[in-house]
């Protein structure tokens, strides 16, 4: 599939997973028939770079197009069409977080639907502690920060969605969840003395709920494998999905999921956890921190 790209519309955690499934299922049977993305756009009415799209999950589907594209590629068993039908079904649902349109960009909507189909979330942060381990308090310093000027209300609002995210944590599906938090973002303040203590004591316990691993990279280490910066790996139940890797920027984000840059930066995520303290000594290391504040 190489890059997942940026993906806009509204949709459930699930349903952005069966998109991509969908678009690759679509690509192959493509593929397989020597058809031309220009030859499938002409069939459904739609432009080479419109199939582009659809196979790479960046679309929604319209059941007629897939359809169309499934007799063209010679898919005549009712079993096989009705199962990849019901894929456009679900692809097409609206997640929990379209009430949160007004403050959430497009380009994270994606995100949050593959933070909630997955099964194993690993991140390494180092300019803050991660999304779905802060605290209210820490977030709303977080997020007023980054939106220095903005009314309260879009900054509650943006508080509250992150709020809503961390269910995914403590859910009856919920994933794994192996955390590598560089030393940098534990120390960085966000908030008061209050607010800074508050956060670590809650990563204490977070971190001894049985699905969740975290581990503290300390400044006495040195370098390290998480040199250029923040990104999260998402696994996913379907086994027809590769792992994905999320990189956020200011502006937008970037999904990868070609094997060969995957590759890299699981070898990256598994040096950081072997050259990181193991969960109970990070612990030591936050209830140090705690003593200094």
């Amino acid at each position: 599939m190489g890059r997942v790209g940026d993906v806009t519309a509204t949709e459930s955690g699930g349903s952005v997973v069966r998109r991509i499934l969908l678009g690759s299922q679509l690509r192959r049977l493509r593929e397989s028939r020597g058809i031309t993305r220009e030859a499938a756009g002409y069939s459904i009415r739609a432009s080479e770079s419109k199939i582009s799209r659809l196979e790479l999950g960046r679309v929604s589907f319209k059941a007629r197009d897939v359809e169309d594209l499934l007799t063209l590629y010679g898919v005549t068993d009712e079993t096989e069409r009705a199962a990849l039908l019901g894929l456009v079904r679900e692809a097409n649902l609206a997640g929990w977080w379209h009430s949160y349109g007004d403050v959430l960009p497009g380009w994270f909507q994606t995100y949050i639907g593959l933070e909630g189909a997955a099964s194993l979330i690993r991140i390494y942060e180092v300019q803050f502690i991660h999304g779905l381990l802060q605290t209210e308090a820490y977030a709303h310093a977080v997020v007023a920060r980054g939106m220095r000027g903005a009314p309260e209300a879009e900054i509650d609002r943006r508080v509250a969605l992150r709020l809503e995210r961390q269910k995914v944590l403590v859910s009856e599906r919920a994933p794994r969840f192996h955390a590598v938090l560089d030393e940098a973002a534990l120390r960085r303040p966000y908030g008061d003395r209050a607010v800074m203590r508050d956060q670590l004591k809650h990563l204490i316990e977070m971190s001894e709920r049985p699905n969740i691993t975290l581990q503290v990279m300390p400044f006495s280490f040195g370098g390290h494998a998480g040199e250029s910066g923040a990104f999260t790996m998402l696994r996913f139940p379907e086994s027809d999905l590769s792992d994905i890797v999320y990189l956020e920027q200011m502006t937008g984000a970037l999904y990868i999921d070609k094997r060969e840059e995957v590759g890299q930066y699981e070898r990256a995520m598994e040096r950081l956890h072997a050259d990181s303290p193991g969960p109970e000594e990070s612990r030591d290391l936050l209830r140090g921190l705690i003593q200094l504040i």
